[in-house]
């Protein structure tokens, strides 16, 4: 199974069910009967219980994971079949890399991709899953979106997705489904919080522009401090390229944005943007009870 390498894709082209791993629990949604309509539900992981990264395990209890799976996906009444399942940004890199010209032969580019990136990941590529998708052309050069993930990584998420009597038809890092929440044609800035990791991207209608996924330090004090430094670079970079600021800065994480507007590492950022929910809860209907700021990768994957 290789990696879903669609960023927006057309309606229709992926599964009907989606599944969001995050350290918090597992989220789960599907279409409703109403037209527009999205059903969700989250079941709720212990502390610990997953621990994203590079390398195995990420599922440090592979039960209780799979467990929350089936009952995510068992309360929106999922059926057994292909799902869209979004797994953490710290399980995978993303990369916005140029290319002189690639061949048209989705093979033999994927093999100039592959040894592109030999270099650039702290991990076996021969043995990854590689996805990538031309952005832009400008001046010549191909700007593409490339998603690389430890096999043995994406093996461990597909088999608790398959123990738990699924089967993942498409997979997703968690910003990058998070992206198709928003509808915007100018440039967007959004942060992805997810346990002790944290990814800022900027997007322009169906282009992403930047992507940076960072580890946050375990102290909390510390991981504040990080955490404003990695939104503060974001918004450097968003000026210097496109000459100005963002008036809102859409927030997926614990606490909703809400939540976020209250946190010592947005009183770090100056000039703040407004915060505003990226995937907000209010477009859905839920199931059980959802925690703030956890729908975005769920709702995008079935945008």
């Amino acid at each position: 199974m290789a990696l879903e390498d669609i960023f927006k894709p057309a309606p229709g082209t992926r599964p009907a069910v989606a599944c969001e791993i995050r350290p918090e629990g597992v989220i789960a949604a599907r279409g409703g009967k109403k037209h527009g309509e999205t059903l969700l539900a989250f079941s709720p992981l212990h502390e610990g219980a997953l621990a994203p990264g590079l390398k195995v395990p990420n599922l440090v209890d592979a039960q209780a994971v799979r467990s929350a799976l089936q009952s995510a996906l068992g309360d929106i009444n999922a059926r057994t079949g292909a799902i869209t399942l979004v797994v953490p940004d710290a399980s995978a890199r993303v990369l916005l890399l140029d290319f002189d010209t690639l061949p048209s032969k989705r093979q033999e580019a994927l093999s100039v991709v592959r040894f592109r990136l030999r270099k650039m990941v702290p991990f076996d590529v021969e043995g990854a899953a590689v996805s990538y998708q031309v952005m832009s052309e400008k001046d010549g050069q191909l700007n593409v979106l490339v998603t690389v993930m430890p096999g043995e990584v994406l093996e461990e998420y597909e088999s608790a997705v398959r123990d738990a009597g699924y089967e993942p038809g498409a997979v997703l890092p968690s910003t990058l489904a998070a992206a198709a929440t928003l509808v915007s044609e100018g440039a967007t800035l959004m942060v992805n919080r997810a346990g002790v990791s944290v990814t800022t991207a900027v997007t322009q209608g169906d282009e992403m522009l930047l992507h940076r996924a960072m580890d946050l330090p375990a102290d909390p004090m510390a991981r504040e401090e990080e955490m404003a430094q990695a939104v503060i670079t974001a918004l450097a970079w968003y000026e210097d390229t496109l000459k100005t600021l963002p008036s809102t800065m859409y927030y997926a994480g614990p606490g909703g944005a809400s939540g976020a507007a209250q946190s010592r590492w947005a009183s770090l950022v100056e000039p703040a943007p407004r915060l505003a929910d990226l995937g907000p809860a209010e477009t859905v209907s839920a199931v059980t009870s959802i925690p703030a700021g956890v729908t975005a990768g769920v709702m995008g994957a079935l945008a």
